[in-house]
């Protein structure tokens, strides 16, 4: 769209830019094609653009993904794309508040990529909204004020460096690149803007650490940045060893820390007994026969090694809303690495019972309280799908905190269950094998929830 055509469209439906919403409209048409390039969309993508306005980026966009889910805030111009789209069914328009629109339904249609010319004055909310792991997302682009971006770009030592920068670095590997001057935008901002790549950094790079942990510890030390951190940290374990693990001064303050090293300090801190154990090839299980009677006992490894018949529980945890909270395994678990599964799932030791078992795991895996009540739903006979294990299901309900050990979790999430069932059926690839046998007998528990 040229800038005649979006004056049109401002004209048409009555829209006078806002100041405080940050609506400053992109008229450049070949710095939109350009933007849009570099999502490097497929077919088989959905795309999400958040603050489409007159649809600058939106008209590059809608031709080239198999869908396109738009997020406006401003009613008229929502208004605005639901005319122009009409009759294309693949585009989606949402009038809502891309910081706080509820992006979980993006899981289920996978591949996805985000695009935005974010409005000034919200996006750090956004990006926060849409981009904190576990997201659905795999690629971005977005444009915001240069100063903005800098921000995210900064190293140690930056005067630009600090919570921002971390909190983005954390899950993406960003890249600046483009500058987009004034000129190019109705009505002219005051300052330039920057185009930015963003690409899912490879959960391998470093060891797991727990995000939420991690997010609490910048943000304490980073609330007084000219302050040496020690002071703003947990008096266990001691500060000076930390420190000395680290090769970090003592008396280091909060943005001489590199990405590595804050996730180095926050695995120092972290106090789950499980945090960085994934699991234990020498834990004994029971090895069982077809109808559940002990054999004999054999090491982790030996059984799955050898396709072993043995036990294990899957537990569905439900909050008050009837959300069923899901687990991303760790890229650490030896079966069914970086996948979705139950909220809770976990083999039975030696000479332990099914229900033991469950409230064992409830506790190590999400800090849910061993008495919890618990309701045992069914049963699995051993198969390829649930890895030859006998498992006993079982359902919970419970509102309060999660705490998981990040070696064996690297997410969880609460899903409204007919969520699960969408993307289940469009992407099984997505979750662990046993689990879709185990919602299957959960599901008829829940109606038409």
């Amino acid at each position: 769209m040229n800038r005649s055509q979006i004056h049109d469209v401002l004209a048409n439906f009555e829209v006078n830019p806002s100041k405080s919403l940050g609506q400053n409209f992109l008229t450049d048409e070949n710095v939109a094609r350009w933007i849009v390039n570099q999502l490097e969309i497929t077919p088989e993508d959905c795309v999400v653009e958040v603050g489409p306005g007159t649809g600058a980026l939106t008209e590059h966009i809608a031709p080239l993904c198999r869908k396109l889910i738009l997020v406006e805030f401003d009613a008229r111009l929502a208004e605005y794309q639901r005319t122009r789209w009409a009759d294309s069914p693949h585009v989606q328009v949402n009038h809502a508040d891309g910081a706080t629109w509820d992006p979980r339904p993006l899981f289920a249609e996978r591949p996805v990529k985000f695009i935005g010319n974010l409005p000034y004055s919200a996006g750090g909310a956004i990006l926060a909204n849409f981009l904190t792991s576990p997201c659905a997302c795999e690629r971005a682009v977005v444009m915001l004020q240069k100063e903005f971006i800098d921000r995210i770009l900064a190293k140690p030592g930056d005067d630009a460096y600090g919570l921002l920068s971390l909190r983005i670095q954390m899950d993406w590997v960003p890249k600046a690149l483009k500058t987009v001057p004034p000129e190019a935008f109705s009505p002219r901002p005051k300052i330039d803007s920057t185009v930015m790549l963003l690409t899912r950094r490879d959960e391998r790079e470093f060891p797991p650490y727990d995000h939420k942990l991690m997010d609490e510890l910048m943000r304490r030390c980073f609330a007084q940045r000219r302050k040496q951190m020690h002071k703003q940290l947990p008096a266990t374990p001691e500060w000076k060893q930390v420190a000395a693990e680290l090769g970090i001064s003592p008396t280091a303050r909060p943005e001489e820390l590199g990405l590595e090293q804050w996730i180095r300090l926050t695995n120092a801190y972290d106090s789950h007994p499980l945090a960085t154990v994934a699991q234990k090839d020498d834990e004994l299980f029971d090895v069982v026969d077809a109808q559940d009677q002990v054999l004999r006992q054999a090491p982790r490894k030996e059984v799955h090694d050898e396709g072993l018949m043995h036990r294990a529980v899957h537990i569905l945890v439900f909050n008050k809303h009837h959300d069923c909270f899901l687990q991303k395994r760790s890229m650490l678990k030896d079966r069914h690495p970086g996948v979705w599964d139950s909220s809770s799932a976990g083999h039975l030791d030696a000479g332990e019972s099914y229900e033991e078992a469950a409230r064992r795991e409830l506790q190590e895996e999400l800090g849910i309280p061993a008495d919890t009540r618990i309701l045992h739903v069914g049963s699995l006979p051993p198969s390829a799908d649930t890895g030859w294990e006998h498992v006993g299901i079982y359902a919970a309900l419970y509102d309060g905190k999660i705490h998981f050990p990040a070696a064996e979790i690297s997410g969880v999430m609460p899903f409204p269950a007919k969520l699960i069932d969408a993307w289940l059926q469009r992407r099984p690839q997505d979750f662990a094998s046993s689990f879709a046998l185990c919602w299957a007998q959960v599901r008829t528990m829940l109606g038409d929830a």
